[in-house]
């Protein structure tokens, strides 16, 4: 991995995504590149310098003179940011993406700071009720609780009965988990369009895609009718401020290997050093239970604006 030379010319460095290199190597005529991104990670926009005494030409020299690194494929480590076009001059705010996490709502994150999933019946019975942050992930529909984000402009210069401007509403999310761990599963009052069964006979949602590092992307749309996204109404309790667009809504179901084996707690998890609680005050004690910590990504396809859920897989030793 190098720098790019950006002493002078501009220079346009694009590269496959793995799906494509893929694809391609296959020679099955399935290689077509269809889309393509933009992103600005690298830049720091602070170093536009409109008062440079050497004239306007100088203003933007040090953002155009910034080390760049050689584009690679890796999409978990690369474009971060990703760049969006919107054809008007006169938008004041852009909206984002937040998580719901008002206390009692079923929302809410636990006192740890992530939601944690119990993975297995044992897990479960433990903790008698999961509680608040804590999602039943070997039957979850046995749960209301859930992951929630709210898309809008987070501002209180405009009134949340707002309409929010319809090229700036999501109507479409990408949510990736790690394969391994889980799977997402539709929220109290959704129903799946797909089924995968497991041990448990419970339906989740079918992944869009797993990548080479066992990431799998869902795709969720308003028109669907899966439950997963819902108008967001102006009266309703949301930590978007100023007009809203969308919710997204989800549960989290564990994998099988993570209900039926220690493997994956023990070479990539840690052995609880504090004890995890629910709402009656029923815990799983120091030392008595190992987690993985991970991450939910979820992304408007619209905006492209994205929101890294702390998750943690808990199971009882």
């Amino acid at each position: 991995m190098g720098f790019l030379q950006n002493d002078g010319d501009i220079i346009l460095d694009a590269v496959l995504t793995d799906t494509g290199r893929m694809r391609l190597a296959k020679g099955d005529g399935s290689f077509k590149i269809s889309k393509f991104a933009l992103g600005d990670d690298e830049i720091d926009y602070g170093l536009y310098d409109k008062n440079n005494t050497s004239g306007s030409a100088y203003y933007d020299l040090t953002v155009l003179q910034t080390p760049i690194l050689e584009a690679f494929t890796n999409n978990t480590s690369t474009m971060k940011s990703k760049l969006v076009s919107i054809n008007r001059n006169d938008i004041l705010y852009l909206p984002v993406l937040e998580l719901y996490t008002t206390a009692g709502k079923g929302s809410a994150k636990n006192a740890n700071g992530a939601f944690n999933v119990a993975v297995d019946k044992n897990t479960i019975d433990t903790l008698v009720t999961p509680g608040t942050g804590i999602l039943n992930g070997f039957k979850p529909n046995d749960d209301v609780s859930r992951v929630e984000v709210h898309q809008g402009l987070d501002t209180t210069e405009l009134s949340n009965e707002e309409p929010l401007a319809r090229d700036l509403v999501e109507v479409a999310y990408i949510v990736e988990i790690d394969n391994r761990f889980g799977a997402i599963f539709p929220p109290p009052g959704g129903v799946s369009n797909t089924v995968l069964e497991t041990d448990t006979q419970t339906p989740a949602a079918t992944p869009s895609f797993i990548d080479d590092d066992n990431i799998a992307s869902y795709y969720f749309t308003l028109r669907n009718t899966n439950g997963f996204v819902a108008n967001l109404g102006g009266t309703e309790d949301s930590s978007i401020a100023g007009p809203r667009g969308t919710k997204l809504g989800l549960r989290i179901m564990s994998s099988l290997e993570l209900r039926t084996s220690d493997y994956l707690f023990t070479q990539l998890g840690t052995l609880a050093t504090s004890a995890l609680s629910n709402d009656a005050g029923t815990n799983l004690t120091s030392g008595n239970y190992r987690f993985i910590d991970t991450t939910v990504r979820i992304t408007g396809v619209n905006t492209g604006y994205r929101i890294d859920v702390p998750i943690r897989f808990v199971r009882s030793t």
